[in-house]
């Protein structure tokens, strides 16, 4: 089972990434002002990623792809790695549909 961890960046915004059950990170988020805006995220995640056409395929100035997932209103709430092919990157869109409905939540921020 996947799993969501919140941590804090440098300028003490909270941020977190949706991890497989083997430890990758499939999806990072923005940051965010507050922990309450971060847990808001995560769920807007939750229930977006089962929403196929909430996620945008992209390609990279370099020309790797990578996705976006995008919330009802059209505001980005994660960004995935940049993938070595657009089949990979089609798997990894699979793993956080899969992945985020169910992932628990572990706040390493304390």
């Amino acid at each position: 089972m996947g799993k969501f961890v919140i941590t804090t960046r440098k300028n003490g915004e909270f941020q977190f990434s949706l991890k497989a059950s083997n430890g990758q990170e499939i999806l990072g988020s923005e940051g965010y002002t507050t922990k309450a805006a971060c847990l808001n995220g995560i769920e807007s995640v939750k229930k977006n990623s089962q929403i196929e056409a909430r996620f945008d395929k992209l390609e990279a100035k370099n020309g790797k792809p990578y996705f976006n997932l995008k919330a009802t209103n059209g505001q980005i709430i994660g960004t995935s790695e940049m993938y070595e092919s657009t089949t990979a990157r089609d798997n990894g869109i699979a793993s956080v549909m899969k992945n985020a409905p169910d992932a628990t939540v572990d706040d390493q921020t304390n």
